[in-house]
């Protein structure tokens, strides 16, 4: 088959960290944990999330567990209820997924 232009050469080092990363973050209700998590100044209470999210508990514990087994977030439980917090290093690990795929000066 006649080409229309050089063959490009596809990037080829794997991405399967940062695939798994992007997906934790792919859930609007996900994302609006993690930000609010990075504003708090003390561990956020899963009922802060379940009324200020509209959604019901195990919806909300089902999205904090995904943050959680990507390492976003840290949790720590205090009689019956969790407290969550972001993780140290949460920027550093999004900016170096973010250069992976779209290294600077990519897109000026």
């Amino acid at each position: 088959m006649q080409r229309c232009c050089p063959e490009t050469r596809l990037y080829d080092e794997p991405l399967a960290s940062e695939s798994e990363l992007f997906r934790a973050l792919a859930d609007p209700a996900r994302l609006a944990i993690l930000a609010t998590l990075a504003r708090a100044e003390h561990e956020v209470c899963v009922c802060d999330f379940t009324s200020g999210l509209g959604l019901n508990q195990s919806t909300v514990s089902h999205h904090l567990k995904i943050l959680k087994e990507a390492e976003l977030v840290d949790s720590i439980r205090r009689g019956t209820w969790g407290y969550y917090s972001l993780r140290t290093g949460v920027r550093d690990r999004l900016e170096a997924a973010l250069a992976a795929v779209l290294p600077l000066g990519v897109l000026a």
